[in-house]
């Protein structure tokens, strides 16, 4: 058992499962969308749905979207924020079946990219996210992590391996969802640290490559 199971995150109360939590599952999306976002539609699953109001996962979750951590003093006013940064937000309460309570879905739009979103807080401000622009993952936040869609070819993922070891960083975990063969994939790599600038470069100017994004390390310790 870590002190952050013990203690809890660092954060803006009440919950954080309902706050800390749905701060960085608002957070991963802000990152992954790669630009300001302007029009959020956010479904919120059974409990978030529920006890969200009181629990403020709304406000939680609009924070996340403009960039801020749990812990960030802006987290109560993230409506107030989220007007004055041009961001409009929607909720609605959904099914999304047999997930965990504290789901949600996020459609994310900026002036040029759009991104869709499903996660889960956990517990104790821990998130899994489970699906990215439509495509299974599975990842948390806690370590740094890059995501990439490309079309699906023999060697893709040996090629990207072999980038990220001759960057010097090791790989935690790896997840690849595919449509069909030869149809769009997502690569998810949590990561000991996070990339160089050069390496994610590199990766952006291969042609199969629409995407690449390099997300931050949001949780704590």
């Amino acid at each position: 058992m870590s002190l952050l199971d013990m203690i809890g995150p660092v954060m803006i109360g009440p919950s954080s499962s309902h706050t800390a939590g749905a701060c960085r599952l608002g957070l991963v999306a802000h990152h992954l969308l790669g630009e300001a976002p302007r029009q959020a539609t956010i479904g919120l699953h059974a409990s978030f749905a529920k006890t969200g109001r009181g629990h403020g996962t709304h406000l939680a979750l609009v924070a996340g979207l403009l960039g801020y951590r749990p812990d960030d003093a802006r987290l109560p006013h993230a409506f107030q924020e989220a007007q004055a940064a041009g961001l409009n937000c929607e909720f609605r309460d959904v099914d999304l079946g047999d997930v965990h309570p504290n789901t949600a879905h996020i459609d994310l739009r900026g002036e040029q990219q759009r991104l869709t979103l499903q996660g889960s807080s956990t517990g104790g401000g821990v998130i899994q996210v489970s699906q990215v622009q439509g495509l299974g993952v599975n990842f948390s936040g806690a370590s740094p992590t890059v995501l990439l869609r490309y079309t699906d070819a023999v060697g893709m993922i040996a090629r990207i391996a072999s980038t990220v070891a001759a960057d010097g960083v090791n790989i935690a975990t790896l997840t690849c969802t595919r449509e069909t063969r030869g149809g769009q994939a997502l690569l998810a790599i949590e990561l000991d640290q996070a990339l160089s600038a050069e390496a994610l470069a590199f990766l952006n100017r291969w042609p199969d490559v629409n995407w690449v994004r390099m997300l931050p390390k949001l949780m704590d310790g």
